[in-house]
C-alpha cells in the first residue's frame, strides 16, 4: 500500500505540471514548490526559537486554524510560528499572513520531501487542519517523536478510514497524539474503528467569526449603498448561484419591495466580475463612492478578505457553492444574526444540518424555492429576525474548541 500511495502522489504532481500549461492555478501549485527546500532551508537559517508547525490545505482550514494559531502566538511568545498550504487559494492569499514567522507551500509528501522538510523545521510541536493526513509528513514527524496533532476533524462514511480496504489508512489516525473533533457523529465513527486518541471540541471557526464579529469595522461605502432599505448579500457565489440570484432579484423588484443586493463572488478575476456585473448590470465596489453607491440597486464586490465583515449589514443572507461541490462559510454570517440561505450540496457539513435544525438555516433546491425563501424572510420582519437569532445563538453556544485545544498544546510546549 505504501508503494501504491507513493505512486499515486508522483501521478498526481505529475498530473498538475500536465494541467499547469494552461490552468493559472496548477501553475501556482507548481512555481510556488519550485526549489521549495531551498527556500526554507534559507529562511529558517540561524533561527533558534522552538518552532510549531501549522499546516492547512486552504484558505477554509486556515480559518479554523486561525484562532488557535493567534491564541497559541499570544500566549507562547518565544515560540515561531511556521505555516504552510496545500493550495495556492490559501496560500496566495496568507502568504504574508502577520500571525505566522514564516509561510510556505507544503512540499510534495514524497519520502524525500517529507525528511528533508522536518528535518530543516524541526518542529516542536505539529498541528495539522481538518483533513490533512500525508502519509510520509506524518511517519516522519512520528519518528522524530514530534506530538502531531489533528484538529477541527471531521470524518464521514464515505471515507477511505471506514471501507474494507482502509486498514492501512487507519493506522495513520493512530499517529496523532490527539484528534480534536467537530462533531459527535465523527465521534461515533472513530469508535466504530477502535480509535481513542480523540476528543470532542467542536468547530473553531465559531470561534474565529465571534472575533471577527467583535472587530468588525464600519464601511462607509456599504452604509451609503445600505441605506435605509433592506440589504440581501450573496457572499462566496459561483455562476450557477449568480443566475439563481438574478432571477430572484428581478422577482423582488417586481414585487415592489425595496431590498439592495450585494453579490461577492468567491473568484474575483477580471474576467468574472465583468461577467457579474454585466449579467446584474451593476457597479463594483472598487469603482465605488459614497454618493455612487447611494444610488445603485445592485453592487458587485470585487477585492478579496471583505465578506465576513460585510455580513453585519446583511438582513438575510444567501450563501454561495451549495449548486456547486459544496457550501462555503455559514457562521460568518450567522454570528451577526442573519437568517442564512444555501443550496442543495450541503450535507457534508454539520453546521449546515444543525442551522437548519434549530430554524437558523434554510436549504434550498432550485430557483422557486430561492425566491420564496427569501421573499418570506425579507417580508416577515419578526421571522426574520428569529431565525437570525437563532442562528446567531447557535454559533455561540458552539464556541469554545480553541481554549480546549490550547490547553492540551500548553502541556507539550511547556515540556
Amino acid at each position: 500500500m505504501k508503494f501504491i500511495y507513493s505512486l499515486g502522489i508522483r501521478f498526481y504532481g505529475f498530473a498538475v505540471l500536465i494541467a499547469s500549461l494552461f490552468n493559472e492555478k496548477a501553475k501556482k501549485w507548481i512555481e510556488g514548490r519550485k526549489n521549495i527546500i531551498e527556500k526554507v532551508t534559507k529562511a529558517l537559517q540561524g533561527n533558534k526559537a522552538p518552532i510549531i508547525w501549522f499546516h492547512c490545505a486552504s484558505l477554509g482550514e486556515f480559518e479554523q486554524g486561525r484562532p488557535i494559531i493567534e491564541a497559541f502566538k499570544q500566549k507562547f511568545p518565544d515560540y515561531k510560528i511556521l505555516l504552510t498550504f496545500f493550495s495556492p487559494s490559501g496560500y496566495e492569499v496568507r502568504k504574508n499572513y502577520a500571525g505566522a514567522d514564516f509561510v510556505f507551500y507544503l512540499p510534495l509528501d514524497t519520502h524525500s520531501n517529507a525528511k528533508q522538510f522536518v528535518d530543516i523545521i524541526n518542529p516542536k510541536i505539529a498541528v495539522f487542519v481538518k483533513y490533512e493526513f500525508w502519509y510520509n509528513y506524518i511517519n516522519c514527524l512520528n519518528e522524530k517523536n514530534v506530538p502531531l496533532y489533528l484538529v477541527s476533524a471531521k470524518f464521514r462514511t464515505d471515507q477511505y478510514f471506514f471501507k474494507w480496504y482502509g486498514a492501512w489508512f487507519r493506522k495513520q489516525l493512530n499517529s496523532y497524539k490527539k484528534i480534536f473533533l467537530q462533531d459527535s457523529a465523527s465521534e461515533v465513527l472513530l469508535d466504530s474503528i477502535g480509535v481513542k486518541n480523540k476528543e470532542l471540541a467542536g468547530d473553531t471557526r465559531f470561534d474565529r467569526v465571534i472575533d471577527i464579529a467583535k472587530q468588525a469595522q464600519l464601511n462607509e461605502i456599504i452604509e451609503a449603498f445600505k441605506g435605509n432599505e433592506k440589504l440581501w448579500i450573496c457572499g462566496s457565489t459561483w455562476e450557477e448561484d449568480e443566475k439563481y440570484i438574478s432571477a430572484v432579484y428581478n422577482k423582488i423588484l417586481a414585487s415592489g419591495l425595496k431590498v439592495k443586493l450585494l453579490v461577492v463572488p468567491h473568484e474575483i478575476g477580471e474576467k468574472h466580475i465583468k461577467q457579474v456585473t454585466e449579467l446584474f448590470g451593476a457597479k463594483k465596489y472598487s469603482e465605488s463612492n459614497l454618493a455612487q453607491a447611494a444610488n445603485e440597486k445592485v453592487l458587485v464586490v470585487d477585492k478579496m478578505g471583505m465578506l465576513s465583515s460585510l455580513y453585519r449589514y446583511a438582513d438575510v443572507a444567501y450563501i454561495g457553492g451549495g449548486f456547486g461541490k459544496n457550501i462555503h462559510n455559514l457562521p460568518e454570517a450567522a454570528v451577526f444574526g442573519v437568517p442564512v440561505v444555501f443550496g442543495p450540496n450541503h450535507r457534508k457539513f454539520t453546521e449546515a444540518i444543525d442551522l437548519i435544525t434549530c430554524k437558523g438555516g434554510f436549504a434550498i433546491n432550485n430557483e422557486t424555492e430561492l425566491a420564496d425563501k427569501i421573499m418570506a424572510l425579507l417580508q416577515d420582519e419578526t421571522y426574520r429576525k428569529q431565525s437570525g437569532e437563532l442562528a446567531k445563538a447557535y454559533i455561540y453556544n458552539g464556541s469554545g474548541a480553541t481554549k480546549k485545544i490550547i490547553t492540551e498544546l500548553e502541556k507539550v510546549a511547556n515540556a
